[in-house]
């Protein structure tokens, strides 16, 4: 449980937002400091409940990180963020949030309450951190000794008086291996992020084109990068799923680029019906496939062939942002 004053994260968030960081994500300068003001969001709140959900697949073998940095050094291959390769965490932990309110009320009697996940203004890790699930990581993520990173955030705003928990203490302490390895350097300082350079960012919230400088950046990720998590010791600690609704559905975690590409948007909508990858729609799916070619073309190997040529069949019935990237795809690679 946190308190609802978050006066000191204000001057944070301002900077954050002055400096343009999170590019073309228009809401959150729209809501402005609504996201440190929990009882302007929803009146009447005066704690905040706070949850987290780890979303590793029961599955998951020990060296799991190793077998992603290894799937990442294979061009041909596509790699989807681990949190997506199973089904939209939105409507799972919303759901489980909506059952634990139901809980609370048995016991208190009705009140007032509003259940968020990623899905409004809401300092998600400001208040983790408050309310002792973790500290904030120098990655801007939630840490916690006991679970790493991998895990979702939920909130349910309350207008019952509960008693607090006891705020988390940060435990980065010199390490910086987050900051290192980002493809991108999107990490400008500890505890900054600038979401413009984030691969993150770019492959799912940004809807125009991929900045050319950042293309080769990019690599193989076609939705998403877990790279700065992969990197953090404090992840040898990630929990596993108790759900199988986050079990990695196929081929999302081994599928080839090739593979990807073939999808036309009817097979696209069905493979990802209930997964948060969706969301991005098959023009944006395609485009980050297109880069991610390109850069499969530029390493070489045994498919250039084969991509040039899917790549290259697709181009003329392409949207003008989607031929744009296969443009750049097939000069990667020329001598």
């Amino acid at each position: 449980m946190a308190d609802v004053d978050l006066a000191a994260a204000e001057p944070g968030l301002l900077a954050w937002l002055d400096a343009g960081f999170h590019g073309e994500m228009a809401y959150m300068a729209a809501h402005g400091l609504r996201r440190a003001r929990p009882a302007e969001l929803v009146p009447g709140t005066v704690r905040v409940i706070t949850a987290r959900m780890d979303y590793l697949p029961a599955s998951t073998p020990p060296d799991w990180p190793a077998r992603e940095w290894q799937r990442l050094a294979q061009p041909g291959q596509a790699t989807i963020s681990l949190y997506a390769r199973g089904r939209d965490y939105h409507k799972v932990l919303r759901q489980r949030l909506q059952a634990l309110a139901e809980r609370i009320a048995e016991v208190a009697g009705p009140f007032g309450h509003r259940v968020f996940t990623d899905s409004a203004p809401v300092l998600e890790a400001e208040l983790a951190t408050r309310s002792g699930l973790g500290w904030r990581g120098k990655h801007t993520l939630a840490l916690s000794r006991e679970a790493g990173s991998m895990f979702f955030l939920g909130e349910i705003y309350v207008d019952l008086p509960l008693p607090l928990s006891e705020p988390a203490s940060a435990h980065c302490g010199s390490c910086e291996a987050c900051l290192t390895v980002c493809p991108t350097q999107a990490i400008v300082a500890p505890y900054r992020l600038d979401a413009r350079r984030c691969i993150s960012y770019l492959t799912i919230e940004h809807a125009g084109a991929i900045p050319e400088a950042l293309r080769p950046l990019v690599g193989n990720r076609i939705y998403g990068c877990d790279d700065c998590q992969l990197a953090c010791p404090w992840n040898k600690y990630a929990q596993r799923a108790s759900l199988p609704d986050f079990d990695e559905r196929a081929p999302l975690g081994a599928a080839t680029l090739l593979e990807l590409w073939a999808w036309d948007e009817a097979e696209f909508l069905c493979r990802t019906e209930g997964s948060a990858i969706r969301r991005i729609g098959h023009g944006r799916w395609q485009r980050n496939l297109a880069v991610a070619m390109g850069n499969a073309l530029e390493a070489g190997g045994a498919d250039m062939a084969a991509l040039r040529t899917a790549l290259a069949t697709a181009r003329e019935a392409a949207s003008p942002l989607l031929r744009e990237h296969i443009d750049w795809a097939l000069s990667q690679g020329v001598q």
